[in-house]
């Protein structure tokens, strides 16, 4: 389901329970210098990453300074984020100019320790190429150097390298409990572009052999996936870069069921098993 760019007024755009990706929950919030922002999230746990600028992060009586490091937007710096444990009252205090402020979540049943993230904690992986369309840069910030300190949440940022080309390529699914060939993920996606007037293509296929659907992508649009197999591509011309939630329902580690039509080509795309592998 697409949701178009919108000012939500530091409302969640996904919340709790949601009917279509009830393991996720999404938040941006916008705030000038010296504002704060209350939340507490129950029943999910939730992490706070930064798009722009900087904030002090208050949680449980820790406090997480200058946290961010981004100016003009999410390509101007590393991310960083402060896992949030499940139904925890946060306080987010803007201390640059303004800051635009993602909060992730997903649905957890236990209560864990909070901590931060910083960019030397941040897990990178390269993969694809320029000759297969594919080639793509992921920042994981609750990835596999997190994994016994998480309950089901994965966050990640992933960028395009060079202009134009296709994402989550070949075509994958994770929408069944069927251990080990797939796990149930819940998945959330805000993209933006660069330049912002660029533009993308969201694919959801929700059957083998069936025509599926595909949706214009905006800078800022967010998009929720319950089911099927789901690549985007970006224009030529443009980059593009989307913020990653992913809420597991019986464990954190994804397994992804590639498309069997397209499942061969994971052998022509560079790196692509190890990218596969930081989904723990």
């Amino acid at each position: 389901m697409h949701i178009a760019p919108h000012d939500n007024q530091n409302k969640p755009i996904v919340d709790i329970d949601n009917p279509t990706v009830p393991l996720n929950y999404f938040n941006i919030v916008k705030l000038q210098k010296g504002e704060a922002f209350h939340y507490q999230v129950p029943g999910y746990e939730t992490c706070i990453v930064p798009a722009t600028g900087t904030v002090t992060v208050e949680v449980e009586g820790l406090t997480f300074d200058k946290l961010g490091n981004r100016g003009e937007d999410v390509w101007d710096g590393e991310p960083e984020g402060v896992y949030i444990p499940v139904g925890a009252k946060v306080t987010i205090i803007c201390t640059s100019d303004e800051t635009e402020t993602f909060i992730a979540g997903a649905k957890y049943d236990k209560v864990l320790e909070p901590f931060d993230v910083r960019v030397d904690g941040i897990d990178l992986v390269q993969y694809g190429s320029d000759d297969t369309k594919t080639h793509r840069k992921i920042k994981h910030i609750l990835g596999q150097k997190q994994h016994g300190k998480v309950g089901r949440l994965l966050v990640s940022e992933l960028f395009t390298v060079g202009q134009g080309g296709w994402s989550g390529f070949p075509a994958h699914k994770h929408d069944t409990d069927r251990l080990p060939h797939e796990t149930r993920h819940d998945e959330t996606y805000n993209f933006r572009f660069r330049p912002k007037h660029g533009s993308g293509v969201q694919i959801l296929q929700r059957e083998e052999g069936v025509p599926g659907e595909a949706y214009q992508l905006m800078d800022g649009s967010t998009f929720m996936i319950d089911k099927g197999y789901h690549p985007c591509a970006v224009m030529p011309g443009y980059e593009m870069y989307y913020f990653t939630i992913l809420g597991g329902l019986s464990q954190r580690s994804l397994v992804q069921y590639f498309q069997p039509t397209h499942a061969y080509q994971i052998e022509t795309i560079p790196g692509i098993k190890d990218m596969v592998a930081k989904f723990k």
